[in-house]
């Protein structure tokens, strides 16, 4: 599933492909995508609105129109745009498609079928199910160590837990949570609540840099539209991943072979040494 980072890329790459273009026609394949709309007032609500940007609330891509629509998507899972030209073969799992005025096909497809779009106008976009309650977004002002502080104190819930409730700390998936944990040295398993004001600082500023280490990328800096089978999800960080997924290796900064424990129905990795209680 893709993390913040790479839905960050997500967005780069569309605003740089398809800002600017109008959208002639639009199909749907799988009404559940865009329920409770019906895809007859989807089709209507789109025809000739011009994309005017592409931005990201959390894990929500925000395709933004000029008749004061956004159309709000999120991955899921499988969910990935592609941009075909005129001659190209619409792939398998083609749920939704949107014709432009130079004739590409911007194409949204999900082979899970999880994902999600609705149209929103601007105004109610903050107060849309599922937005209007995510927590500040990591690189803002509001993300500040006094907000991080009153949310650990707030809460009985292991760290690990906590940092992937979007609502209290938004950005980390399973991948960007452990890795921001050893960072700041820091046992995944420890109460939030009972974190001293030190590590909450440490946590803090490992939330923040493993994420912006990840948004810089230089694997992912390149997605292309065009090309997305040739990019994989989580692939922004992999090959520098300190704990995830390194199960029994040695780690690198203390030797101590790296464990991993399902916790809360996920693969949770640490080092015993530098993550000590």
């Amino acid at each position: 599933m893709p993390e913040l980072p790479e839905v960050e890329h997500v967005v780069r790459a569309l605003r740089r492909s398809v800002t600017g273009s109008r959208i002639v026609a639009t199909e749907v394949t799988l009404p559940k995508l865009i329920s409770p709309s019906s895809p007859t007032a989807f089709y209507r609500k789109l025809k000739g609105t011009r994309i005017t940007g592409v931005n990201r609330r959390g894990k929500y891509i925000l395709i933004e129109l000029d008749a004061n629509l956004v159309l709000v998507v999120h991955l899921r899972m499988t969910g990935q745009f592609l941009v075909l030209k005129p001659d190209d073969q619409l792939p398998r799992h083609a749920h939704a498609v949107f014709y432009l005025d130079d004739e590409r096909r911007l194409v949204f497809r999900d082979q899970r079928q999880f994902g999600v779009m609705k149209l929103v106008t601007i105004s109610r976009l903050g107060k849309t199910k599922g937005i209007s309650e995510l927590a500040p977004e990591p690189f803002s002002e509001d993300f500040s160590l006094a907000y991080l502080k009153e949310t650990f104190g707030r809460s009985r819930r292991t760290l690990k837990t906590l940092l992937l409730d979007q609502t209290r700390v938004l950005g980390l998936g399973n991948i960007y949570a452990a890795e921001a944990l050893f960072r700041a040295r820091i046992n995944p398993f420890k109460i939030a609540s009972e974190l001293s004001s030190l590590r909450v600082a440490r946590l803090h500023q490992a939330i923040r840099d493993v994420l912006r280490a990840a948004v810089s990328g230089s694997s992912t800096s390149r997605i292309s539209l065009e090309n997305p089978d040739g990019f994989s999800y989580g692939e922004a960080f992999g090959k520098v991943w300190q704990v995830y997924e390194r199960e029994g290796e040695a780690c690198y900064k203390c030797g101590a072979r790296i464990r991993r424990l399902t916790h809360g129905g996920r693969s949770t990795y640490w080092c015993p040494t530098c993550q000590r209680r």
